[in-house]
């Protein structure tokens, strides 16, 4: 199909199409289709079943991140980096400060192929809007009235965060315009469009259920409405919304904002000359407000008014991930299943997802992107993605130190964690040995039919100059993932086959993130280090360590809460700032958060965030030693950390550039700085 090329177009000349349209991509170009296909405007809103089915189609064009391509980068952080044969892919080119390349980047999730941010926001969102203007031909009661109001202003509100998080602040679009006509909206500041999306989401909240089977309208397809929009999901995205516009970045870029939406001329260089200093300098105001959503939700979660828990971390074996046989649900659900006869991921953590992405849909892509492709062990192209040492730094120690401290700016070796070079893999984060692969794992547990070269890397060589340190077909960082697609994803185990039935997905927000998302915006304005271990009038179950404990308790480290073993960690209000940031980037690792985390904490262009490591270092143990031992119980040799890729980052790459084309609809809709 022929795709609508800049924002006026996908404002002005977006399709009325009923439900269960499968996607943008696999229909006609709506101009070349028979009049009589057309559903009629009296039609689709007439009745709540026509409604709801027009809403439909919104779901659908959520993007799945990991299948916008056939190996799609999603991860522009400093967490991952590609192998040379993917540094095409947006990622490396965000590296690179190449950030221009998304508009062109059909593996980008961005601007894909297939589904993709940019072009599916301004449908969906002119979709809302015509929604909204039709809502008073409904024939229907006002619960099924509020149920479709709720979506359309839950739906108007994400679409528009989404890009701001990437863009800025925006033209917030409240009304579905004419095709013949350009809406000379003036672009509104990060902040002033976050209110706007503040409201919607506000509004959404109100009316919403908290569960959609227990409403009439609802109970029409029970059991099948874990996705649609629910008053939880307002109310978390709201917390989101006024936490991200209270970040230091959006406060500092405030200042450089106009009225008419332009920007200070000095704007790249007030970013330059204050990210470091600025770093934790957050709006409290909006933090505030932040802090009262998260609260609600969380209290909401502790006192048993939502479905939603934190996912189980109970494993008879971490390295397979092989669920405690009394475990009732599994932190590797959040991610992928098997087994399941293509059940959607998310456990019971996942909060906001997209829709059902179909059966093998993770097989001919996201299944065979992180493993090792030397001698074919993982099958399909030589595309990786794997680990940097950057966040294997970040995965603390079991006894809840972490290995690193960040003292002005830089990262000083913890004394009190106890990690030891010479056995750098030993006494880690439970969460460390479920997520990567390092140094003689046990990858390939099936080797009959394997050819000799295959069978040679049954357990990991991944020391410097192992064999899977090759840099075109292994890793060179010394790492490979395993978070979101399990090791058995190899031509040995072969899970990627059909029979296993295979299913990945990416949630946008799960319940983790919340309590990391509260005890950030209680920090932000809680002068005293002492009062985050206090309960606050935001939330009556918990305070901001709690929350930090809260995630530790899961993954079993809950005889070493935050205020006992860390008090270097708490300190001072910006200690335990630093140890948050550093549970984000351990609990979200590879989800896709990381960059705009740098980014609004102005951090991006800052070293040490802007250097990409590897680790390098020798194997002292015998090959044959793996198949009896532990492999983090291996002594090692000359542990070291090597610089990998320098990214080419400046003031102006804190934000993405806006597709030229746009630019010039009208004056009032100017080029992010520095572009």
């Amino acid at each position: 199909m022929k795709y609508y090329n800049n924002i006026k177009s996908l404002l002005c000349g977006a399709l009325l199409l009923l439900a269960g349209v499968a996607s943008l991509t696999s229909c006609k170009d709506w101009l070349d289709k028979d009049p009589e296909a057309m559903v009629a405007e009296d039609e689709a809103f007439k009745n709540f079943r026509n409604f709801q089915g027009y809403i439909e189609e919104i779901y659908n064009l959520i993007p799945d991140k990991e299948k916008i391509n056939y190996c799609t980068a999603w991860n522009f952080g400093d967490d991952a980096v590609h192998n040379p044969e993917g540094y095409a892919h947006m990622d490396h080119q965000v590296d690179l400060g190449n950030y221009r390349n998304w508009w062109t980047n059909t593996q980008c999730w961005l601007n894909g192929d297939r589904n993709s941010l940019w072009r599916n926001s301004w449908y969906c969102i002119r979709k809302c809007n015509m929604g909204l203007d039709n809502i008073k031909s409904l024939i229907g009661s006002d619960e099924e009235r509020d149920l479709l109001l709720g979506q359309l202003y839950f739906f108007r509100a994400w679409w528009h965060f989404e890009l701001m998080c990437y863009f800025g602040g925006l033209p917030y679009i409240d009304q579905a315009f004419e095709a013949s006509s350009i809406p000379e909206l003036p672009r509104l500041s990060f902040q002033k469009c976050a209110d706007r999306c503040a409201e919607d989401f506000e509004r959404a909240y109100d009316i919403l259920p908290i569960d959609w089977d227990e409403t009439l309208a609802g109970m029409q397809t029970s059991g099948k409405n874990d996705l649609r929009i629910n008053k939880f999901m307002a109310l978390c995205y709201l917390g989101k919304c006024y936490l991200w516009a209270g970040s230091p970045l959006m406060k500092e870029f405030e200042k450089a904002s106009k009225e008419d939406g332009s920007f200070d001329a000095g704007a790249c260089n007030l970013l330059n000359a204050s990210s470091t200093g600025k770093t934790y300098d957050y709006d409290e105001a909006y933090c505030r407000k932040a802090a009262e959503a998260f609260g609600k939700a969380l209290d909401m979660v502790n006192r048993g008014q939502v479905k939603y828990k934190l996912a189980e971390y109970k494993y008879s074996n971490i390295y397979d991930h092989e669920r405690d046989e009394n475990a009732e649900s599994c932190y590797a659900d959040i991610f992928w299943t098997v087994k399941q006869s293509w059940m959607m991921p998310g456990s019971t953590e996942a909060i906001f997802r997209g829709a059902y992405p179909g059966a093998n849909s993770a097989n001919w892509n996201c299944a065979k992107i992180f493993g090792p492709k030397v001698a074919g062990l993982v099958d399909h192209d030589n595309i990786i993605h794997h680990p940097t040492a950057n966040v294997i730094d970040q995965y603390g120690m079991a006894n809840g130190q972490p290995i690193y401290l960040v003292r002005n700016g830089e990262y000083v070796l913890n004394e009190a964690s106890g990690w030891d070079p010479e056995h750098p893999y030993k006494d880690r984060d439970p969460r460390f040995y479920h997520d990567i692969i390092f140094d003689g794992f046990h990858y390939v547990l099936q080797t009959d039919g394997l050819s000799a070269a295959q069978k040679a890397l049954e357990y990991c060589p991944l020391y410097t100059g192992g064999a899977e340190r090759e840099i075109d077909h292994g890793s060179s960082t010394g790492y490979f993932i395993q978070k979101l697609v399990p090791h058995q994803c190899n031509e040995g185990d072969r899970w990627y086959d059909w029979d296993y039935a295979f299913q990945s997905y990416l949630p946008y927000m799960r319940l983790a993130d919340i309590y990391l998302m509260f005890a950030e915006a209680v920090a932000a304005f809680t002068p005293n280090a002492k009062e985050l271990k206090d309960k606050t009038p935001y939330c009556t179950t918990l305070s901001a360590v709690d929350a930090i404990n809260a995630l530790r308790d899961r993954v079993n480290t809950s005889d070493y809460p935050m205020e006992r073993v860390q008090p270097n960690l708490m300190d001072t209000r910006e200690h335990f700032i630093d140890e948050v940031r550093r549970e984000r980037a351990v609990e979200l690792s590879f989800e896709g958060f990381r960059w705009c985390d740098l980014q609004r904490w102005l951090l991006l262009t800052e070293p040490p965030y802007t250097v990409k490591y590897s680790h390098e270092f020798e194997r002292l143990e015998a090959d044959s030693w793996f198949k009896d031992h532990d492999p983090k119980d291996a002594r090692i040799g000359n542990f070291r950390k090597q610089e990998l890729i320098t990214r080419r980052l400046e003031s102006k790459h804190y934000w993405f550039p806006l597709p030229d084309k746009d630019i010039y609809l009208y004056e009032g809709f100017p080029q992010n700085p520095g572009w």
